[in-house]
């Protein structure tokens, strides 16, 4: 049994997904000024290799070429990022010319070959300048986000219809301002809950700041998503397994669904009350048009009192004999028809996009080829849940393969290739990989055929 792209509706969004620190290099080019990411990455010991993305793919002067591949394999949409400190290089004030110059010749680029640009405003890569002044834990990125957001829309909101304000807060606030493993580096629970919550509010800000600008534009927001099962039935495993879904899926969209924080699954999110000022609550919500779901996994849950704040903690995927990825994440197609599930009862909820799912696995370049049929099988298993998902009437619109190029993968450095195309880092030579020659027959409407689920 197979199924082809047709099954999903002709309207359904297929596309691949990139970010601009991961694959733009140019750290300094151009009057571009240095972000989180660039003076995190300074700290060698943050890194798994001791890398940086100082010239990572060098998308900044490759574009062209890599814009010819999606073409090549078909794809019709296009998902990157706007660096902040690209075009405004301190954050607000002085605008850099070049920099919104090289993101208008990325969209001609993409319009020119019939690749439609989806937009994400902030894919992490905050101005250092930024976080100079407190970044993410400072009120006033409310002022500045708003200054980044009008700018973005009034340079680009001509020809691009599909924005995303921000990429994955959850992971952005929790793993950069409280566990400190991703840019900026910094710890605790107060910084946390402030950056959450001015989070929470950019994403409804910098989406009324979209609307105002561009009346017809399509706009979502995207959230990182696992489906949370407990280890065992026990009522304290089930317990902190709802707290950790509180945390991991529900902190951010609930807020911009107009329903406030999950306070009374999250006890400790309460002390988010302390950086709330009078109308917060309402500032929060925005009727949003689509949702982006990015997910690769699930995560598994038992109870621990010993652990602060949860009360509980994530077992490894490796410590429970499961098929992994690269990452130690564990191969888990059921995730994504889950968090599809989930997110289609919220009322509020119009529309369903995957920006993001896609997977790193051990490969080798072996005359001149990839055979990454893993990666293959892994997409087609996913997809099929996808499928599965639609057809119980799950409003679910595109799918977007994370990502194009192999490229910096943030605190694990160039160690995990997740793209359906090799990057030589030393050479820059791309080379499509079997599953970017897999996913380009798909969308020529070849049926899938040996479907592993």
């Amino acid at each position: 049994m197979g199924y082809s792209k047709f099954d999903f509706g002709e309207d359904f969004h297929w596309g691949v997904s990139t970010a601009a620190y991961q694959i733009e290099g140019a750290h300094n080019l151009h009057g571009k000024g240095m972000s989180i990411w660039d003076k995190f990455v300074q700290n060698s010991s943050k890194i798994k290799d001791g890398s940086h993305a100082n010239v990572g793919c060098n998308f900044y002067e490759h574009f062209e070429n890599d814009l010819d591949l999606i073409q090549e394999m078909q794809i019709p949409n296009y998902r990157f990022s706007i660096s902040w400190s690209r075009v405004l290089p301190n954050g607000i004030g002085e605008v850099n010319q070049a920099g919104i110059d090289f993101y208008n010749r990325l969209i001609d680029a993409c319009l020119e070959r019939n690749i439609t640009p989806w937009v994400t405003l902030y894919h992490w890569d905050l101005p250092q300048a930024l976080e100079d002044q407190g970044g993410w834990t400072n009120r006033e990125i409310l002022n500045w986000f708003e200054e980044f957001a009008t700018l973005c829309a009034r340079s680009f909101g001509d020809r691009v219809t599909h924005w995303m304000v921000l990429n994955e807060p959850m992971v952005f606030t929790g793993a950069g301002y409280f566990l400190g493993y991703h840019a900026p580096g910094r710890k605790g629970m107060s910084n946390f809950l402030s950056a959450m919550h001015h989070a929470t509010l950019c994403q409804s800000l910098g989406a009324r700041i979209l609307r105002n600008e561009l009346e017809d534009a399509k706009i979502g927001t995207t959230f990182s998503c696992s489906h949370i099962d407990p280890l065992t039935d026990d009522e304290k495993d089930v317990a902190a397994a709802n707290r950790f879904d509180a945390l991991l899926n529900r902190l951010f969209i609930e807020p911009a669904l107009g329903l406030g924080y999950p306070l009374d699954d999250l006890p400790i999110a309460k002390r988010v009350e302390k950086y709330m000022l009078p109308h917060d609550e309402s500032l929060m919500h925005f009727d949003f048009d689509f949702i982006g779901v990015q997910n690769y996994t699930r995560e598994v849950v038992k109870a621990n009192w010993m652990i602060p704040y949860m009360k509980g903690q994530i077992v490894n995927a490796d410590e429970r004999k499961v098929p992994l990825t690269t990452m130690n994440w564990e191969v888990y197609p059921q995730s994504i028809y889950q968090v599809l599930k989930k997110f289609d009862t919220y009322e509020g909820v119009k529309e369903l996009v995957i920006t993001e799912n896609g997977v790193a696995f051990p490969e080798k370049v072996i005359e001149g080829r990839i055979k990454d049929l893993d990666r293959i099988q892994f997409v087609q298993s996913y997809l099929n849940q996808v499928l599965k998902a639609q057809r119980e009437d799950v409003n679910v619109t595109g799918y977007f393969i994370w990502t194009l190029l192999d490229n910096f993968e943030w605190a694990e450095g160039f160690t995990q290739r997740f793209g359906l195309i090799h990057t030589d880092f030393e050479t820059q030579e791309r080379i499509i990989k079997d599953s970017g020659r897999w996913y380009k027959r798909f969308l020529q409407s070849a049926k899938v055929r040996n479907l592993v689920v």
